[in-house]
């Protein structure tokens, strides 16, 4: 291959690299826009992700507790008995 068809060929590749990296940004920004936290209507063992009082998913200690969240569809939380937007003290 000479260097013109490698130069171009890099170019392509990169072309393609960037178009994927910027397909997969919008599908984030996207799913971030479907789901939003919701605080206080978790079973324990069932969180999402680390409050104050726990590090990590799946270990809340008690049911509906106030700062344990779980991501629900976006516009749902306020429907739920009990759910916040916000952690609760």
């Amino acid at each position: 291959m000479n260097s013109r068809n490698l130069a171009v060929a890099a170019i392509a590749l990169a072309t393609l690299a960037s178009g994927a990296a910027l397909a997969d940004e919008k599908k984030k920004d996207m799913k971030a826009a479907e789901v939003e936290k919701c605080y206080g209507v978790v079973k324990a063992g069932q969180n999402d992700c680390q409050t104050a009082t726990h590090s990590c998913a799946g270990t809340s200690t008690a049911d509906s507790q106030g700062d344990s969240w779980v991501y629900v569809p976006a516009g749902t939380c306020a429907k739920l008995s009990g759910g916040s937007n916000e952690p609760k003290a």
